[in-house]
């Protein structure tokens, strides 16, 4: 299956990650937002990647340019009847995700596939609610997306072999790794990463350590590049919570029960790096100043 044209739904931090990397591997792009200020923003933010790759000697300036020039933006769904392939980086909300995709599945050509980046929710479920379900599949990069070589590959219960084939091939084409999951909550990162982060919070949450305690101890006692607490900033406080609710509704187990206080900072706004706060406070530029309290 020949893939000239990927269209990209959500151009928040995963949406405009994936973005790029698809450009970057000279593949033209279409990206979509609830709103064309959100949709200026992702782009402003793969232009800032690209700059920063500049500094560091890893692209030249022209390389920019030509990455930019695939980058197209779209302020209608419509638009998407010309793609060759969908990904969708929305919120991970099901309803939600299922809302776009019956939109899109009216729209775009019956041989689009759909691929959704989504961090627990079933892509069996999702693909039932389309006329396509062999062309359903979860395409789930990890974050930072320019960054990190993995892209996690889930396939539904109706997928395809040739939908299957034909997102492996496209992962692989952007210089990613790829690995196979079953269509469980979680699949597998998330069904083990997000459990020792909700242990960490509870660790928190019960005074064992502060927040640098519990990073440090996690860093050097473990060799992980980055600690629990600060990780779930990167990724999102709301995302953290809402993987470990589906978790914890469709597995039914206690063990990943989210921790209160984990609910308590979504409540209160402290989303993590992308808000400014969350375990950590951020300066403009995303560098963690100091714990939060």
């Amino acid at each position: 299956m020949a893939i000239g044209t990927v269209g990209v739904i959500g151009a928040g931090q995963m949406g405009s990650g994936i973005a790029q990397v698809m450009a970057q591997a000279g593949i033209n792009v279409v990206i979509h937002d609830v709103t064309a200020e959100l949709t200026r923003r992702g782009v402003d933010s793969i232009s800032r990647n690209l700059d920063r790759m500049i500094q560091r000697g890893r692209i030249k300036p022209e390389d920019r340019d030509h990455v930019l020039a695939r980058v197209g933006t779209t302020g209608s769904l419509e638009d998407f009847s010309r793609v060759d392939f969908v990904v969708e980086a929305v919120v991970e909300d099901e309803d939600a995700k299922i809302e776009l995709l019956r939109k899109l599945d009216a729209v775009c050509p019956p041989e689009v596939i759909f691929a959704s980046n989504t961090s627990s929710i079933s892509i069996t479920r999702m693909g039932a609610r389309t006329s396509r379900a062999d062309r359903v599949i979860g395409m789930h990069f990890m974050n930072p997306v320019p960054a990190m070589k993995l892209v996690e590959i889930i396939r539904g219960l109706a997928t395809s072999d040739q939908t299957y084939q034909a997102t492996r091939a496209l992962a692989e084409r952007t210089g990613k790794t790829t690995m196979t999951a079953q269509d469980f909550p979680g699949f597998i990162v998330n069904r083990v990463l997000l459990p020792m982060i909700n242990e960490a919070i509870y660790t928190l949450y019960e005074g064992v350590g502060g927040v640098t305690d519990i990073d440090t101890a996690m860093k050097l006692g473990t060799n992980q590049p980055m600690g629990p607490l600060e990780l779930a900033d990167l990724i999102g406080l709301d995302t953290c919570l809402a993987i470990m609710e589906v978790m914890h509704r469709v597995l039914g187990d206690d063990k990943y029960r989210p921790c209160p206080l984990l609910k308590k900072y979504v409540d209160a706004g402290y989303l993590g790096r992308k808000a400014g706060r969350g375990f950590y406070k951020y300066d403009a530029q995303g560098n963690p100043t100091a714990p939060q309290g």
